[in-house]
């Protein structure tokens, strides 16, 4: 039987330490913090289900502390501690996200009791069918998790158009979940019940994608020995996604073009219109614009696609989404796998948020299932991430270069990618945001008008 993992945090030594003790002797794995910074730094490697907090330490107090571990992993359940008859600060903690409070001195059956119940909360959220309603009303997806401001700003926009019925035209690079994108736009709209038909218009060949697309009659060609229904009819009533359409061929642009105009599609070798009832969702990872004005992609039919515009961001431009997503598949391949990998050591974790990700997602979940193939232990470490190197590696790149010149371009780099979002960014250069403005003022940053 696994071990629950438990971060448990209190500025007071002795009574950590004996509660730590304790807990262990119960069957616990316990990983100790004795300031609110410690736990941060903590973590991101340590990634526990459940979180016992005091409520009084000097520094970081224990609601912000609440606030920043549920910004790390907002299934994170967290027990506080207080003192007895502060209910007016148990009831904050509560609405800071705090999953229960227990009063000081601490009862330790009753503790042990709601720490069970907090891991089964966890297990019941994360694993289950559970997860998937909440993080489909949260963000309109079972599969497109992240707290960055860019994919929330995506997750709004997606739970905006779905109800409707426009044409939306997704772009993005390769890797970035256009497909899921376009799965969650479905599954929150009226047709949900209906066919969801994909189609990767760059697998086909030019010859065969009108076939598939259209289908075709008995006797249309040699070969076509009985009548095939094109993917069009296939999703009628439902949602058909065009993969990849900026490889369409022009002249297969203009029967689309057609179809999307007359809502009706010819058989190869038919005689008749067949009226559809489809919405339309297109995905390219090319730029349709420059297509456009090099004579490539017909300007009308872009017009006709691209009612709604959804650009689904790079990994890179996903602070503090990595790790929550690494979390996600490491327990997802460890599971298909039957192995008992439970986490991510601090350097692995370095490595992983410092690394570009030219691949996006895809790379990332390609690189755990790799790691988990590799991995012999109960953590994935640097050894599984082969090419992968932690961020502090980086300080040694740059002979003669000052350290304050170093670190006066990450900052700008991290406040850049975050929109200038001040807590944000603290949060992942691991300081406080007083710090951070500090640090501003002394490199003299400011943010370049868009």
């Amino acid at each position: 039987m696994n071990k629950i993992k438990l971060l448990l945090v209190d500025d007071e030594a002795p009574q950590r330490e004996m509660l730590a003790g304790w807990l262990e002797k119960q069957g616990f794995e316990v990983r100790q913090a004795s300031s609110g910074e410690e736990a941060l730094q903590a973590y991101p490697s340590f990634f526990c289900p459940v979180a016992v907090i005091d409520m009084k330490m000097p520094g970081m107090g224990g609601i912000e502390l609440i606030g920043r571990l549920k910004g790390i992993n907002p299934y994170l359940q967290i027990i506080v501690l207080t003192a007895f008859g502060s209910v007016e600060t148990a009831v904050t903690a509560m609405k800071a996200g705090a999953w229960h409070y227990q009063t000081k001195p601490v009862e330790l059956e009753e503790l042990l009791i709601n720490i069970r119940k907090a891991a089964e909360q966890y297990r019941l959220i994360s694993d289950h069918a559970i997860l998937n309603e909440t993080v489909r009303e949260r963000f309109g997806s079972g599969e497109i998790i992240g707290q960055s401001k860019a994919i929330q700003q995506v997750l709004e926009l997606i739970n905006l158009a779905a109800p409707g019925d426009s044409n939306i035209l997704i772009t993005g690079s390769s890797g970035t979940g256009k497909e899921l994108a376009a799965r969650a736009i479905h599954s929150l709209s009226f047709r949900k019940e209906r066919p969801f038909v994909a189609v990767n218009c760059a697998a086909l060949p030019e010859n065969l994608l009108e076939s598939e697309l259209f289908g075709y009659e008995k006797g249309a060609f040699t070969g076509a020995i009985k009548r095939k229904l094109g993917r069009f009819e296939l999703a009628d009533q439902g949602t058909i996604f065009l993969d990849e359409i900026g490889d369409m061929d022009m002249a297969m642009q203009a029967k689309l073009l057609r179809v999307i105009e007359n809502h009706e599609i010819e058989r190869l070798g038919g005689e008749k219109a067949i009226t559809l009832n489809v919405r339309l969702i297109c995905a390219t990872n090319k730029i349709l614009d420059d297509l456009v004005r090099e004579g490539k992609f017909r300007e009308d039919l872009f017009y006709r696609i691209n009612v709604v515009a959804v650009h689904m961001p790079p990994l890179a431009e996903r602070a503090g989404d990595t790790l929550l997503l690494a979390d996600k598949f490491l327990r997802e391949f460890s599971r298909k796998m039957g192995k008992n990998i439970i986490s991510i050591s601090a350097e692995a974790a370095s490595a992983l948020t410092g690394y570009d990700w030219p691949g996006n997602v895809r790379e990332l979940q390609n690189i755990i299932e790799r790691a988990v193939v590799l991995a012999r232990g109960e953590a994935i470490t640097l050894k599984e991430l082969p090419g992968l190197k932690p961020v502090e590696d980086v300080s040694h790149a740059e002979e003669g270069v000052r350290l304050a010149d170093m670190e006066k371009r990450h900052i700008k780099k991290i406040l850049d990618t975050n929109g200038w979002n001040i807590g944000q960014s603290a949060e992942i250069l691991g300081i406080h945001r007083n710090t951070l403005r500090m640090k501003i003022n002394e490199y003299g940053l400011r943010e370049e008008a868009s």
